[in-house]
């Protein structure tokens, strides 16, 4: 049996996804690992290494030649596991040659190599929940062209509002999975390296003969993948908190498309449902929206998350006892429950069925009372507002307690004889500028 929680047996939302992988306990071995070459290849390209040891470094600093559950264990005795691995990896550089292993995380410190680390799996990570949020924002698309005037209840506050189509609430998804793609990739392509030594001076470095510590720390980014800080960031997170914004902000924006998912495609509404919905343990007939479902949990859980990340902003001196070691498994979380959800919201937005029949069922609800606005609007110049407001008011009342139509109520007025009643309280002629605001949303690339 191994230490952590890859496998994901109470994680469905994020079990099996490509982040699961990617953010598992031998990635993040791989990671270190990748960080500690990284840094003897960079001494070596300034003449601080022998070339030698850093193809020595290169050939040990494979995860599968290391114990990742003795490694858990042996990080409780310096509170990281870079302190073990650093023992390890001489050791099997050493193996190989002597000579070589004096150069195994020269000049650098634990946070250096664990900080490095996490950048690295997050920038894996992400462009895999970037892929899928263009998989996802695609289908929506096709949603909104497809459904650009299919006409549908716009809920306020639980109750039919006015008319609204389909195609803009599609449009309305996608406009925030493009937000979360924005933010994601911007936070993406500023993932720096760490590399300051022991106490943010990089100090060593310039011991063993570095002449411009700036263009190592350079040259390190480059090797590793990452960008290069301008300063060392031991106790200056802004790079983690950005990143456990646009987490969050990703598995809130998906979980507006599910929390909609979840309302229309309820039983007594049925206005969407899921391609293949999950079963029950107990009522084979339900067809549960399971996908949903996840994001939906994914989206509760990632704030809180979030908010521990920024609670280490409030880092003390050069590097902080617990600050840095309190983000390790919460930043890791939020990864997971972002590409879970990424994943799940794009298996949604392609299979998703859209019931248009439905759709147009429920406009005639409430019996023509949805596009009482327009007739507000359109009655005052007729009849005055205060005479307007009373035959409204008082018709409405009967098409509630007469379950009768609102048009054939209004047609008994005497004084709306002349006008076209029909066209007036027909809610797919009212849905305003839904067409327009949906083709203008579909310009945004």
């Amino acid at each position: 049996m191994t230490l952590g929680d890859t496998d994901g047996l109470l994680a469905p939302g994020w079990a099996g996804s490509p982040a699961a992988s990617a953010t598992g306990d031998t990635a993040f071995l791989q990671a270190l690992l990748d960080a500690e070459a990284a840094l003897t290849r960079a001494q070596a390209s300034f003449g601080l290494a022998p070339s030698e040891a850093a193809a020595a470094v290169d050939a040990a600093a494979d995860a599968a030649r290391f114990d990742v559950h003795d490694l858990a264990l042996r990080a409780r005795g310096g509170g990281n596991p870079v302190i073990p691995l650093v023992a390890d990896l001489t050791a099997a550089v050493g193996a190989v040659d002597e000579e070589y292993a004096p150069y195994v995380h020269r000049g650098a410190t634990s946070q250096d190599i664990m900080d490095t680390a996490m950048m690295l799996v997050a920038a894996r990570t992400l462009d895999l929940v970037l892929a899928d949020l263009t998989r996802t924002e695609r289908a929506l698309a096709r949603h909104a062209r497809e459904h650009r005037d299919t006409a549908m209840p716009g809920r306020t506050l639980t109750q039919h509002a006015v008319p609204t189509t389909f195609g803009l609430k599609a449009a309305g998804w996608r406009s925030l999975v493009l937000d979360a793609r924005d933010r994601l990739q911007t936070v993406r392509d500023c993932l720096p390296a760490q590399l300051g030594g022991a106490a943010g001076t990089l100090a060593a470095f310039i011991t063993y003969g570095a002449a411009d510590s700036g263009a190592l720390v350079e040259a390190y980014a480059r090797e590793v993948g990452l960008a290069a800080p301008v300063l060392p960031w031991h106790a200056l997170r802004t790079p983690v908190a950005d990143l456990a914004g646009a987490l969050a902000f990703t598995a809130g924006a998906l979980g507006k498309t599910a929390a909609d998912v979840l309302t229309l495609s309820r039983t007594e509404i049925r206005e969407l449902s899921e391609g293949s919905g999950g079963g029950s343990s107990a009522m084979p007939h339900k067809a549960n929206p399971v996908r949903a479902t996840l994001i939906a949990a994914a989206a509760r859980r990632a704030p809180q998350l979030a908010a521990t990340l920024y609670g280490s902003l409030a880092a003390e001196d050069e590097r902080p006892a617990g600050a840095w070691h309190a983000e390790w498994e919460p930043l890791r979380e939020l990864l997971r429950l972002a590409g879970g959800a990424a994943r799940d919201a794009a298996e949604l937005a392609e299979g998703l069925q859209v019931h248009a029949d439905a759709m147009r069922a429920h406009l005639d609800l409430t019996h023509g009372l949805i596009v009482s606005e327009r007739l507000s609007a359109e009655l005052a110049p007729v009849l005055g507002r205060a005479r307007a407001k009373e035959l409204l008011t008082r018709a409405a009342e009967r098409a509630t307690a007469e379950d009768r139509p609102l048009v054939e109520l209004l047609a008994e007025e005497p004084e709306l004889k002349e006008l076209d009643l029909a066209a007036r309280t027909d809610p797919t002629q009212y849905t305003g500028s839904a067409g327009v605001l949906t083709d203008r949303a579909l310009e945004r690339r």
